[in-house]
């Protein structure tokens, strides 16, 4: 059958299940939107208020569902919005198709109106790229995006489409999502060698990241950690995968993970890292990083074995393959004297704050009080974020949803909106700060625009609240350019672009207000105003070993 490109591009999407479509349209990628009218009760499109705002949404949508999420933008500086979104999803292995659409073939290379080297410019932050110049070769192209984007390591694929492709027609047969075959995995030898140190180890620890959530590895997880009888802890991409409630929970590893993790995990004679990385905010000082055990690395990407920190044994491959292996063949053990052990670092060093004035953290326990754990939260990046991770308990994957890698400010809005258009039987609460709301609000536009009811929480702190941190501790309270002083109105701006907002001021109205929030089925703002100089612990400096993992009441004793 004789389609043309843009036709191809639809046909293909619904091959690989795609319903849902984030973007913003324009000149070179007008073919498409065209066409898009006439597929508009088989794929629905969300015109988001910027094209950074709709890479955010799939993004989101994709971390939310598991499915590849899709973004569509036009060339030049349409393409180069979506750039910040792209490099958000390759950082924490996403698995994104941005469809972008250039200046028509005979145009390029010539500086044409709207032109950019896309493709180029996205090398160094996708999987792969493709610049489709042949009309034949699009539906092929598209399909091989969409198995690169959620093989393997999941992560964005860009596809630009020239203009004349898009209008060009060629002959259009139905196909099937692909897959691929992933090279690189485990061997025999791998397993028997991590089986022999399980065996030997009497203080095993579980370091688990972001690849239990991808690859649905949760049950397996639990499974290996009551059977291994060792505590857990997780990054902050692994939020979920291992349930925040169980016994052998120990919380986050890292900069601002809790001691009982950081202790232990330095006390311990074997770390067993499934699915993570060895980012340098989990491990500090690498050449003092788990001195005293040998190291398991489990992973799904051979390229992260030995690049941060060397590894006793490795074994390549899904995680929740590995897994289910090892619980077949691994013995019941019994860790009783060093789970006592961990314990009692639970007990002694607990997370804490002050319970006497308006906090982010008590905002979050009501958050968690009121949605029984079970909403999914989104957030931007700073002391919010880590607030987020520390004191709502995640008890199942994909209920976390944040930018780990890049770090990316003004994200949560935007994957918010994704994250419930995928889901839309789940409460979504985005927690951000002053400074990161700012950057991308006027999506709130959108979510008013479709009515997504989703809650988005200022914590309005008047500061740049992590920088400003670091400036106390490390700077000698040169506050350079952290302080928002400025007469912005959250509350306005929100009712502006067609939201419900409120403002907590005292913590007499939290419990008040955010009940009234979870009623309305519709987008709400909800500003807190908190203290400028409120501290995110425990901390370690960079740099530092994590053991050397510190809190407001060490400073108080030094």
């Amino acid at each position: 059958m004789q389609m043309t490109g843009s036709q191809i591009v639809m046909e293909v999407l619904k091959e690989n299940g795609v319903d849902t479509v984030f973007g913003y349209p324009g000149g070179t990628i007008l073919n498409i939107y065209d066409t898009l009218y006439d597929y508009r009760d088989s794929i629905k499109h969300y015109l988001t208020s910027h094209e950074q705002g709709a890479a955010h949404a799939a993004d989101g949508y994709a971390r939310a569902t598991g499915k590849v999420g899709v973004c569509f933008a036009t060339s030049g500086p349409g393409a180069t919005n979506l750039v910040t979104g792209i490099a958000t999803a390759y950082m924490d292995s996403v698995p994104l198709v941005a469809i972008t659409a250039n200046v028509a073939l005979p145009l390029l290379g010539k500086d044409t109106f709207q032109e950019v080297d896309i493709a180029g410019i996205t090398m160094p932050i996708t999987k792969h790229g493709y610049i489709v110049k042949d009309v034949n070769e699009l539906a092929g192209t598209l399909r091989k995006a969409f198995a690169i984007a959620r093989s393997g390591r999941p992560g964005p694929v860009l596809v630009d489409i020239t203009k004349d492709v898009t209008a060009n027609k060629a002959e259009f047969k139905p196909g099937k999502p692909e897959t691929l075959t992933i090279t690189g995995k485990y061997t025999e030898e791998d397993l028997e060698k991590a089986l022999k140190l399980i065996k030997r180890s009497k203080k095993p620890f579980i370091y688990t990241g972001g690849g239990t959530v991808i690859s649905g590895a949760s049950k397996e997880l639990s499974e290996f950690a009551h059977k291994l009888d060792a505590p857990v802890c997780d990054t902050l991409m692994g939020k979920g995968g291992f349930d925040g409630r169980d016994p052998l929970y120990t919380g986050m590893i890292g900069m601002h993970g809790t001691k009982a993790s950081n202790f232990g995990v330095s006390r311990c004679d074997l770390l067993i890292a499934i699915g993570a990385r060895f980012s340098d905010r989990v491990i500090g000082n690498a050449k003092k990083f788990a001195n005293s055990a040998k190291i398991i690395h489990i992973d799904i990407d051979p390229a992260e074995i030995n690049k941060n920190i060397k590894v006793d044994s490795s074994v390549i491959g899904d995680v929740k393959e590995i897994l289910g292996i090892l619980n077949e063949r691994m013995e019941k053990c019994d860790h009783t004297e060093w789970i006592e052990e961990v314990n009692k670092l639970k007990e002694q060093f607990p997370l804490d704050y002050d319970h006497s004035v308006l906090t982010c953290p008590y905002i979050i326990e009501e958050l968690y009080k009121q949605t029984g754990g079970n909403a999914i939260i989104t957030t931007d990046v700073g002391q919010h974020q880590m607030w987020a991770a520390q004191y709502y308990l995640y008890k199942e994957p994909r209920t976390f949803i944040s930018s780990g890698g890049l770090g990316t400010m003004g994200y949560g809005l935007g994957a918010s909106i994704g994250a419930k258009v995928g889901r839309p039987d789940k409460t979504v609460i985005n927690i951000g700060g002053d400074g990161c709301f700012r950057m991308n609000m006027n999506e709130l536009a959108t979510a008013s625009n479709y009515n997504i009811p989703i809650i988005q929480v200022v914590i309005n702190n008047s500061v740049l609240g992590m920088v400003r941190q670091w400036q106390t501790l490390f700077y000698n309270k040169r506050y350079s350019n952290t302080i928002l002083s400025d007469k912005v109105d959250y509350c306005k701006v929100a009712e502006g672009l067609g939201c419900k907002a409120a403002r907590i001021t005292r913590k007499e109205e939290v419990e008040e207000k955010i009940k009234w929030a979870l009623s309305l089925k519709e987008p709400v703002v909800l500003e807190v105003i908190v203290d400028p100089d409120d501290k995110v612990f425990p901390m370690v400096p960079a740099g530092a070993p994590i053991s050397d993992a510190f809190d407001a009441s060490d400073m108080e004793s030094k």
